[in-house]
């Protein structure tokens, strides 16, 4: 027998019975009583970049009422009549999704929850903006919409839109905008919400949303905001590195009230994450969070099928935080994906892995990359690592043949098709080392230049054209497999008697021709950090950067790494080149001078390009062809040498 408290309860013991009838299972009897901890529990389609298609948004709601999730907070940010045309009506054909969209949602028992983000433009003094608010919600609810939200996050609140809010409210600053948002809130929570049957309490999004500060801004919030308004936090950043429960009390007493936290995994949508799919489970939210928050919303990648990992195991947390274990999870959300059949788990769970890296908005991630492969890695038994490698190379046809998802192979094609290029890499890297302990040169020879074409096929790959707001070379295990295979060149080196290679550049002193600040110095292009960077001024035709490495070396590799929350554009049409002696004062000068090696010219970047030579100098320069005044933007250059 099935029951529930409500119809939601009838339809979630449905779905529990669902999880535990896999194929080839044979129950004799069971008994389960369960219930969600968490009130809130679901996703925000909240992200920058391609918005989801509407196929994928039906498909997405059929998965959320599978996997138990009660809402879909609908919120993206590239959708036009969300955010910069707030005021205007939807187009017929868009209102017809919108409502089909509603209708999915209420059989699933989903909460579609519709968000209008005004703050860019509002006058909050308006009368007639206020109007224009309040008639798209009412479309909305005439649609069947029931849950709002008024998102009023990315904004600055160190400007008024209007004259009128001047008047009114003061000097632009943290304690004006609440008290204006606070009149704007508490206005479509009173005035609308409460006055038409079937709405839940409103939702917004603060301004200060990721901190545990208080502020004039909180403390108008707190004082002043109707009780019932759920307000959304992000956790100490806009991508936390965890969430405790100290830190959800701390957010609660901020805000007057337990907070909905609003969190930005597996988002993709910033520069720390170009080619990446976040495929690592839900971690570092620690239990007991369920009886301090209002719950969760996760804000997926732009790859919605993609994104069904890390929801799974985000929904398995918010069901049952106390009892949450991300590894079973995990793996249930693979054999979901493979719709039952257990065959294709282990391939799975060896892609995920590689694609476990969740990075914050600076260096350090905040879940490792490819845990398991390193642990294999680092424990030294190359007969078990090549078993596992091996495993690897086989994991995306395996993938391929027993994943039912067919939108989740659509994302993941070009990050499948580089698993299998690193894989086989690392099986040629197993091979040098092998030749070397048989002392066989040839061999090791002839699988070093296979390791090295494959590896520079895998960097050739990249993420697809459009999808996300930030694209680059699709990331598969890096710091792992890259590190591994940079080592299998250290040992064949010392195989034969050369000093290994390392970057020479790290940390050697590095000019260009301008500035356009002091935060951005030629020398952030040396210091190892792929997200800070060097800019030019701008001002000059053909603005140059360069290294100095201290002294005359033998350069084998350079790697130009462009600045990745930018346009390719910025480092396009540019020359490599390499001197014994300090350059020429212009470009063309250079290409002709003795001394001076034009290694590569490039003129549509990739980031990263890498270039084979060799070369001998000890000047490298970066030099910009065109002659229009341009930015000069670099985030790392790699010189490799003895």
């Amino acid at each position: 027998m099935l029951g529930g408290t409500d119809a939601a309860g009838q339809y979630y013991a449905v779905q529990t019975l669902r999880q535990l009838i896999l194929p080839g299972a044979r129950i004799a009897g069971l008994s389960v009583s369960d219930h969600p901890a968490m009130p809130v529990r679901g996703a925000i389609e909240g992200f920058y970049g391609s918005p989801w298609t509407h196929a994928e948004r039906l498909d997405q709601l059929a998965f959320y009422g599978r996997i138990k999730s009660n809402t879909y907070v609908y919120a993206p940010k590239d959708d036009p009549y969300h955010r910069d045309r707030w005021r205007e009506a939807y187009p017929a054909a868009k209102l017809s999704e919108l409502r089909e969209l509603v209708d999915v949602a209420t059989a699933n028992h989903v909460r579609f929850t519709f968000a209008l983000s005004p703050g860019t433009t509002i006058c909050y003094s308006s009368s007639t903006d206020r109007q224009a608010l309040t008639t798209k919600l009412q479309a909305m609810y005439d649609a069947g919409v029931r849950d709002f939200s008024i998102p009023l996050d990315d904004i600055s609140y160190g400007r008024w839109n209007c004259a009128g809010d001047q008047t009114l409210y003061g000097t632009p600053g943290p304690a004006a905008a609440a008290r204006a948002q606070v009149d704007l809130l508490n206005d479509v929570q009173r005035g609308f919400v409460a006055t038409h049957p079937g709405t839940r309490a409103l939702q917004m999004v603060p301004t200060e949303y990721g901190d545990l500060t208080d502020t004039a801004y909180k403390q108008t919030i707190r004082a002043t905001l109707d009780g019932s308004v759920l307000v959304m936090w992000t956790g100490t950043d806009v991508v936390p590195t965890s969430i405790t429960v100290d830190q959800a009390t701390r957010a609660s007493a901020l805000f007057g009230r337990d907070v909905l936290v609003w969190d930005n995994y597996p988002v993709n949508d910033y520069a720390q994450a170009a080619g990446r799919l976040l495929l690592g489970p839900y971690a570092h939210r620690e239990p007991g969070l369920s009886e301090h928050l209002a719950g969760i919303v996760a804000n997926p990648m732009n790859q919605a099928a993609a994104s069904k990992v890390a929801l799974f195991t985000i929904a398995d947390f918010a069901w049952n935080d106390r009892a949450y274990d991300s590894a079973t999870s995990l793996r249930q959300a693979a054999t979901l994906l493979t719709g039952g059949d257990r065959s294709g788990v282990p391939a799975l769970l060896s892609f995920f892995d590689l694609n476990h890296l969740a990075p914050t908005f600076g260096s350090d991630p905040w879940q490792p990359q490819a845990p398991v492969l390193a642990a294999k890695i680092a424990d030294g038994d190359l007969t078990s690592l090549r078993s596992y490698v091996r495993e690897i190379v086989a994991a995306p046809a395996v993938i391929r043949a027993t994943v039912t998802d067919t939108g989740f192979l659509d994302d993941a094609a070009n990050w499948l098709d580089a698993t299998a290029l690193w894989a086989s890499a690392m099986d040629s890297g197993l091979d040098v080392l092998a030749a070397i302990r048989a002392d066989d040169a040839p061999a090791a020879a002839a699988a070093r230049t296979r390791m090295n074409d494959l590896e520079q096929r895998a960097r050739q790959i990249r993420s697809v054209p459009g999808e996300n707001r930030i694209e680059g070379p699709v990331q598969i295990g890096d710091g792992v497999i890259d590190v591994f295979l940079t080592r299998v060149r250290t040992d064949h080196d010392r195989y034969l008697g050369l000093e290994p290679l390392e970057n020479i550049a790290l940390g050697r002193t590095a000019t260009q021709i301008s500035d356009y600040s002091a935060d951005y110095p030629a020398g952030n292009a040396v210091d190892g950090d792929l997200f800070d960077f060097s800019t030019t001024s701008g001002a000059e035709p053909q603005p140059w950067w360069q290294v100095d490495l201290g002294t005359v070396s033998d350069v084998e590799t350079i790697a130009v790494h462009n600045r990745v929350d930018c346009c390719a554009e910025r480092v396009a049409d540019y020359h490599v080149l390499v001197s014994e002696q300090p350059f020429p004062a212009t470009l063309a000068e250079a290409l002709t001078a003795p001394g001076v090696t034009s290694v590569h010219e490039v003129e549509q970047a990739a980031r990263p390009t890498v270039i084979t030579l060799p070369a001998r100098g000890r000047y490298v320069r970066i030099w910009l062809a065109t002659t229009a005044s341009q930015e000069l933007n670099i985030a790392e250059i790699q010189v490799f040498g003895r």
